[in-house]
């Protein structure tokens, strides 16, 4: 008798990732008589914040502003074949995705899918701002003094499972793990319960291999001359099929880019990895050390030995707060004397930047002559050539949006202003989030965690 297997693919690793990625997976998963997913993963702290931005202007908006883009192209197939969709694409607002998708489906006139939405990440919803400011940081900082825009906690695996089990067709999170996308599927198959911790362990190990689509599959493996990917610009998004005993496959759809292999998992599976003895998620606390890589043939890699101990007693979540605005420009300078003219322009900004008294966090860098590693000083010219093509660009995050628009405006005077042959300014004020992760006791959350059926 064969042994039941769940298939999952990832079409998104990060939000704004490739629109059609997901039109291979469901072109291969189609026809597979078994249960198959689709999980679209596009939340990170980052796009957390400025989802929250979003929803204070609009109360309707807050979920990805990709979303279209993501499920137009696959909802009908994903409906007609029984394919669900797991995906984190509410953030700030997944009963707004939710209802959003609703009105896709209408759009292209499918049938009217059964979604689960499931809500409790957002802490102001139940904890004031006094007690999350009293929660331990786990970097330490002080927030005590900014405006608390967003507090969101990492939600675990158990309330997809819960969704699913309601029989709906597609299921929308907020603030979960990542590698809950998967892992709650696996849970709501194999009906694994709290103590199964080996398997949600592995359940866990393989989330997190697919959670940044294509980075599993060669993309970010890719380095040229040293570890070579064929056809990269038609890199196949991943796929696994997990068995009921625990071990999984991980491979791409067929005809299309990329690589996977022995070195491509074990590269993802350190990735944000700090102790892969201790992985820790809200459902378990996995444990990579003991895992097994074998080679089934061409992209296809066997991943098994997956172990997992009790779960965190703690959950993280991350808080946003208001940061001020920053100014951001940019000058390039190229030709004769072009690294001198560069710095020349970086010293008369500075200087500027200090006469009008603008106290801000103020970056001067020469892109070219250094920008990631380090800004540029008069240590690293050297070997740098004087006629080449070097780019300015100046930051600086004020209190006031006017104070990061006179940076702005700065720069762009060097046009008149000097030195000379200055060119494509581009300047832009934002508006910045500052985050923090904070420990909250699960006894907290587990009662405001529930699974709404639109």
């Amino acid at each position: 008798m064969k042994q039941k297997k769940v298939y999952i693919g990832c079409g998104a690793g990060f939000s704004g990732d490739r629109f059609d990625a997901s039109i291979p997976i469901v072109k291969q998963l189609k026809d597979i008589d078994s249960p198959k997913y689709l999980m679209f993963e596009v939340l990170a702290e980052r796009t957390l914040a400025i989802a929250q931005q979003y929803r204070l202007k609009n109360p309707e908006k807050g979920y990805s502003p990709f979303l279209d883009f993501y499920i137009n192209p696959i909802l009908d197939e994903c409906l007609e074949h029984n394919i669900k969709i797991i995906s984190n694409i509410g953030a700030a607002n997944p009963i707004g995705a939710a209802k959003r998708i609703l009105e896709i489906s209408k759009e292209l006139k499918t049938r009217t899918p059964k979604i689960g939405v499931v809500v409790g990440d957002d802490l102001l919803e139940y904890m004031s701002h006094k007690e999350i400011l009293a929660s331990p940081t786990m970097e330490g900082l002080d927030f005590s003094n900014n405006n608390i825009t967003a507090a969101n906690v990492y939600l675990g695996a158990k309330p997809i499972a819960e969704a699913l089990a309601k029989n709906v067709d597609i299921v929308i999170v907020g603030r979960t793990v990542d590698s809950a996308l998967a892992l709650g599927p696996l849970m709501h198959e194999f009906k694994w319960g709290t103590n199964d911790l080996d398997l949600l362990g592995t359940g866990t190990i393989c989330g997190h291999l697919l959670e940044c689509g294509a980075q599993v599959t060669g993309s970010y493996f890719a380095d040229p001359g040293f570890k070579d990917v064929p056809d990269l610009a038609n890199v196949g998004f991943p796929i696994v099929e997990f068995s009921k005993d625990g071990t999984f496959v991980i491979t791409k759809p067929l005809n299309t880019g990329g690589l996977v292999s022995k070195a491509t998992v074990t590269e993802q599976l350190l990735y944000e990895t700090h102790d892969p003895s201790n992985y820790l998620v809200p459902d378990v606390t996995a444990d990579m050390t003991g895992l097994e890589l074998e080679d089934d043939g061409p992209n296809r890699v066997i991943v098994k030995g997956g172990k997992g101990k009790k779960p965190p007693k703690k959950l993280k979540a991350t808080i946003c707060c208001d940061n001020g605005y920053m100014g951001e420009a940019e000058m390039s300078y190229a030709g004769p004397n072009a690294l001198a003219r560069a710095k020349l322009a970086g010293e008369v900004i500075s200087k500027r930047i200090e006469t009008l008294g603008l106290q801000g966090n103020l970056r001067v860098d020469i892109i070219g002559a250094g920008s990631v590693h380090f800004s540029f000083d008069e240590e690293t010219s050297y070997n740098l050539p004087e006629n080449g093509d070097y780019r300015v660009r100046t930051s600086g995050i004020y209190p006031l949006k006017h104070q990061a628009q006179q940076l702005v405006d700065e720069v762009m005077s060097l046009y008149c202003c000097g030195p000379s042959a200055g060119g494509g300014g581009r300047g832009y004020v934002t508006p910045q989030s500052s985050t923090a992760s904070i420990l909250v006791d699960r006894d907290i959350v587990n009662p405001n965690v529930r699974v709404k059926v639109l």
